[in-house]
């Protein structure tokens, strides 16, 4: 039976593009149900057709639904083993899924002040001291991870995998809000988004037409 991963708004769905972007580099296929966000009380009843928690992204494999974004990476590391969507050595591993709970649960500030939003216009915005520690900080993950884990390839442990689809979102934030970011940081970001994935996302994203007005605050 095919997957099928339920998701939001590409152009504003940061947690589903992680799950999404997994798949997609990894060629895995799956059927896409859009369902677009906080247009009321029937696309909501539709999310709650897939999962209680009333949330996307879902992924529904058969009779199996896991309903976040990392717990579905995870399932497909599961599912897949051969991708090896994480990495291979246990102490790398370990720092990989390190690094994306941090994501996971983390860098509040960041998301609040610079929402993901494809079609805003490039462009810096003031931004508080817990937003710039928390730029400060995604930047020396990257750093140590690619020159750590990153000989064998571009991405954070060489290949593209889970810990790059879980801080794939920031490089669209560090674009959209002009971030100012180190040499290296910049080249890992230029990789993600050549990724042919990345950018099936965002010209989607890019195409889409309907605005939520809560997004379009900066």
């Amino acid at each position: 039976m095919s997957l099928k991963l339920v998701i939001g708004n590409k152009n504003y769905s940061s947690w589903s593009m992680r799950p999404w972007l997994a798949l997609r580099a990894n060629s895995i296929a799956f059927e896409e149900v859009f369902i677009p966000l906080y247009t009321g009380d029937a696309d909501k009843k539709r999310i709650l057709g897939f999962t209680r928690s009333g949330k996307v992204p879902v992924l529904i494999d058969g009779d199996v639904t896991v309903w976040d974004s990392l717990a579905i990476i995870e399932y497909l590391a599961e599912r897949f083993p051969e991708l090896r969507l994480w990495p291979e050595e246990q102490a790398h591993r370990a720092h990989a899924r390190s690094i994306s709970a941090e994501m996971h649960s983390g860098f509040a500030a960041l998301r609040n002040e610079c929402g993901m939003n494809l079609r805003r216009p490039v462009g810096a915005i003031e931004l508080s001291a817990d937003a710039r520690a928390n730029i400060a900080r995604v930047q020396e993950i990257w750093t140590e991870c690619c020159e750590r884990f990153g000989k064998s390839g571009p991405y954070l442990f060489g290949a593209f995998g889970g810990a790059d689809a879980m801080y794939a979102p920031v490089v669209h934030r560090f674009r959209s809000y002009a971030i100012a970011v180190t040499p290296k940081v910049q080249r890992y970001m230029d990789t993600m988004m050549a990724l042919p994935a990345f950018q099936e996302w965002t010209s989607a994203g890019l195409a889409e037409t309907l605005v939520i007005d809560k997004f379009e605050t900066v």
